[in-house]
């Protein structure tokens, strides 16, 4: 019997500088013959790296894949501001002759030591978060005065692993790992005005989102040309969650949204039948081991 799920999964892109993540879609849709593709987290046009896409029933799953951490590699260029905080934008403010020569690693560390640890952090402009139904960046190029909230964010990880010096400008590349929701653009912001100069992202590469790093990505143009799922909808729920063990018939009851009986699990698992196949994804609330998300519902 064919498995139903057979074309359902994720599919991890390392995707190219100059495309869209909305791009990246519709190139998946003509390559996999479907409608049914979607991401997980926005990349902007100048990134590159981990795009992480569903197709099939994989974009039902992308709702629960809750990556609580990313990281990137990219470039900050010290001596100007920019309307988009990255290379992409206009230049809206240039540090003052010889300012930039003037700042030495001490200033640079300390300022990059106040931008690490629990942070609050306001977002681009030009950022894809919805205010009231429609995304910032769409009410700055109509014109609009976009002043977003600072909000919580927290970077694990922020070092120094390159820093390079012009007649104007100092390049600094950093690594990064950061809670979902950080900017990175945000941080080249911040450290320029925090060292007086101004500072905008050169360059940015997503490594990793989650537990799907950039050994798992492949290049758009290689999916185009061999259009294959890089982790099935099972393999995905247990690369994304604990692995919760269940029989086939307590599988069966998931699968029509039945309860079990608690486990004294805590958050959500994947439960995964004898044949290596995840049915759905679980947590206890109260007395009941309930689903949150069903991958085989019966009807299938």
């Amino acid at each position: 019997m064919t498995d139903p799920l057979a074309t359902s999964g994720l599919v991890v892109v390392d995707k190219p500088s100059g495309l869209t993540s909305h791009d990246v879609i519709a190139r998946l849709r003509r390559a996999f013959g479907t409608r049914k593709v979607g991401h997980a987290g926005t990349l902007d046009p100048m990134a590159t790296g981990v795009l992480v896409v569903g197709i099939g029933r994989g974009t039902r799953f992308l709702a629960h894949l809750v990556a609580e951490t990313k990281s990137y590699t990219g470039t900050v260029r010290l001596g100007a501001s920019t309307s988009t905080d990255d290379a992409e934008g206009e230049v809206i403010s240039s540090a003052p002759a010889g300012a930039v020569a003037r700042l030495d690693d001490t200033a640079i560390t300390a300022a990059l030591g106040d931008l690490r640890g629990e942070i609050m952090q306001k977002p681009s402009a030009v950022s894809a978060i919805k205010i009231d139904g429609k995304r910032a960046h769409e009410r700055v190029r109509a014109g609009e005065k976009v002043d977003i909230p600072a909000r919580p964010v927290t970077v694990h990880r922020l070092e120094v692993t390159d820093l390079r010096r012009g007649a104007d400008h100092v390049d600094i590349d950093i690594d990064v790992l950061c809670s979902s929701g950080t900017y990175i653009r945000s941080l080249a912001r911040d450290l320029g005005e925090a060292l007086g100069v101004g500072g905008h992202l050169t360059a940015l590469r997503r490594t990793s989102v989650g537990p799907f790093d950039i050994s798992r990505a492949r290049p758009l143009a290689e999916i185009m040309d061999r259009p294959e799922l890089s982790l099935s909808l099972d393999e995905a729920l247990a690369a994304s969650f604990p692995v919760l063990e269940v029989s086939d018939d307590e599988g069966a009851a998931l699968a029509m949204g039945k309860w079990l009986e608690p486990r004294g699990l805590v958050g959500v698992h994947a439960a995964v039948t004898p044949d290596g196949r995840s049915v759905a994804l679980v947590k206890e609330s109260r007395r009941r081991l309930a689903t949150v998300f069903v991958a085989r519902p019966s009807t299938l």
